[in-house]
């Protein structure tokens, strides 16, 4: 017997302050064993402080699914556009390093 799986139509809704998004330049990324928690944070070049535009707190399925996603859209964009050059410094960060 063969079970038929319902599609749910999934209606999205956006307001105007999230329509218009938080511009960032550096990613704070923690885990623990049940959620992964990004901060977004914007540096103004030469200020002493940054401020946390947004935190997103995800299960740790769906960031991967995060992760597969923002790489197939890299590699779409690099087919079209060209190579994303690293400069050397930011190729070498390790992996406890912010994203910035």
């Amino acid at each position: 017997m063969t079970e038929k799986v319902q599609e749910v139509k999934l209606e999205i809704q956006i307001n105007d302050d999230v329509a218009s998004g938080q511009y960032v330049n550096m990613v704070l990324v923690n885990h623990n064993d049940s959620e992964f928690v990004l901060d977004c944070i914007y540096v103004q070049p030469q200020a002493p402080k940054a401020q946390v535009k947004s935190r997103l707190i995800s299960s740790p399925r769906n960031t991967k699914r995060l992760l597969l996603a923002l790489q197939q859209n890299v590699v779409a964009y690099e087919d079209k556009y060209g190579i994303i050059e690293l400069a050397d410094q930011e190729a070498s960060h390790s992996s406890d390093q912010p994203i910035h």
